[in-house]
């Protein structure tokens, strides 16, 4: 009998998406991975509700609003270990540009002087944006960081192999920041 397979979990939150780019970017090496892990909840598949137990959580993107805060705490309850992926979720990166100017001073800018029809701000069905952009680990415990803007595939292929085979990965072996 084989051993049972990981499950991981996957989330963007405020970002490019760029980091599941690179995950997808382990072309056939996915295929591999599919015999020793489940992807149970992700943007890359259907399933639209989180396990009440995930093996791993993997977040891209920073929090920059009350969705991404839910999510972000929703992981780290029903995940065993939590993956930041990028320099988003480690830094802020390029959503926390935005840091140094007032929150109402960008939503202005991007939502009413920039726009010729219908210039608002918008307010329903928005997730409230925070008036700085934080990190993951700013807001929940974080196990593993795995930096770049996006990861190389070759990274997060890493990570997954040696937390497969029970080992504690270093992904400082594979990565640095902004590569």
């Amino acid at each position: 009998m084989s051993d049972p397979k990981i499950t991981v979990a996957t989330a963007w939150l405020d970002g490019c998406s760029g980091c599941h780019m690179s995950f997808l970017d382990m072309d056939e090496r996915l295929v591999d991975l599919a015999q020793k892990l489940d992807i149970v909840y992700s943007p890359l598949v259907d399933t639209k509700v989180l396990p009440e137990q995930v093996d791993v959580g993997i977040l891209e993107g920073s929090i920059s609003s009350e969705g991404d805060l839910h999510h972000a705490k929703e992981f780290r309850k029903h995940c065993k270990l939590l993956i930041s992926l990028g320099d988003c979720a480690i830094t802020g990166n390029v959503p926390a540009m935005r840091n140094p100017f007032k929150l109402e001073a960008v939503l202005n800018r991007a939502y009413v002087e920039t726009v010729d029809v219908q210039p608002q701000i918008p307010t329903v069905g928005v997730p409230a944006l925070f008036r700085q952009v934080r990190p993951i680990h700013g807001v929940v415990e974080v196990d593993v960081f795995i930096p770049g803007c996006p990861p190389h595939a070759d990274a997060i292929f890493y990570v997954l192999n040696e937390l497969i085979e029970g080992r504690t990965p270093d992904p400082s072996k594979v990565t640095r920041f902004g590569a």
